[in-house]
């Protein structure tokens, strides 16, 4: 059964001084994803990826195609899109809980019920002794929890990480790798993963989506069989990281030479 679909989407970039060039980001992606899927974007740096993903969540207007959402259009954000930032993006001034639970009483929701709910979900990323702490006094790996604890408070439909554990040390990344996988299969979750890591793609993902250099186009969909939990250094992991590597370094070598010439 399709979770969502990610039909044509484009997005031109169009600037505003007197020349008014415009940039294509974006040419016509599609895919789509089943319930419980774990999908990873990787891409050259400029690819699009970061726009795609917040066109996705409906921060960003794309020029032409539609996300689609339980069978619906969705192209506008909503509490039923979780979206993790790689920054945390904390309310530095609210608790842990206080800040879990504030899209639940932005929707309404009774403080109490709203605490209660927010708990379950602290507890579950393992920070039920902070619940009452401030964002400056975590760590960079424990705000990383609060955060994915305040995307899943809400229940969405979708997951949508922006390389969420891109700033932290290679331990606390892959202790919370581990950690979000636990997440997804016990909550079933559907998640669309940006990342720079390779290693990290392939450890996660069902499958992986390769975009070009800009304007990102998808060129190549890698789906992956392997039972998880994986091995980080397995044959099979390899083969698909040496495959997931050439055609990323093919694209960077375009890039390049794109950009000797002038284009």
């Amino acid at each position: 059964m399709k979770k969502a679909e990610i039909q044509n989407i484009t997005k031109i970039f169009v600037s505003k001084d007197d020349r008014k060039s415009e940039v294509l980001a974006l040419d016509n992606i599609s895919f789509d994803l089943a319930e419980g899927d774990f999908v990873s974007i990787l891409g050259p740096s400029g690819c699009g990826k970061t726009t795609l993903l917040r066109i996705i969540a409906g921060l960003e207007k794309q020029t032409s195609g539609n996300i689609i959402i339980n069978g619906k259009i969705s192209n506008e954000p909503g509490p039923k899109k979780g979206m993790v930032f790689q920054e945390y993006s904390l309310f530095p001034w609210k608790n842990v809980i206080d800040n879990v639970s504030f899209g639940l009483k932005m929707q309404g929701m009774k403080k109490e019920d709203a605490y209660k709910k927010a708990s379950k979900y602290i507890e579950m990323v393992g920070l039920g002794e902070f619940k009452y702490s401030y964002p400056n006094e975590l760590s960079g790996g424990m705000k990383q929890r609060v955060a994915i604890a305040r995307a899943l408070a809400n229940e969405p439909d979708i997951i949508l990480m922006d390389e969420p554990f891109g700033a932290l040390d290679a331990q606390t990344r892959n202790k919370l790798q581990n950690e979000l996988l636990n997440i997804w299969k016990n909550q079933k979750l559907t998640v669309v993963f940006v990342t720079h890591s390779v290693d990290e793609a392939v450890y996660l993902s069902d499958k992986i989506i390769v975009l070009s250099a800009r304007p990102g186009k998808i060129v190549k969909e890698i789906p992956i069989t392997i039972p998880k939990p994986r091995t980080r250094t397995g044959n099979e992991e390899n083969e698909i990281r040496d495959e997931v590597l050439r055609l990323l370094n093919h694209e960077k070598y375009l890039a390049d030479a794109s950009q000797l010439s002038g284009e």
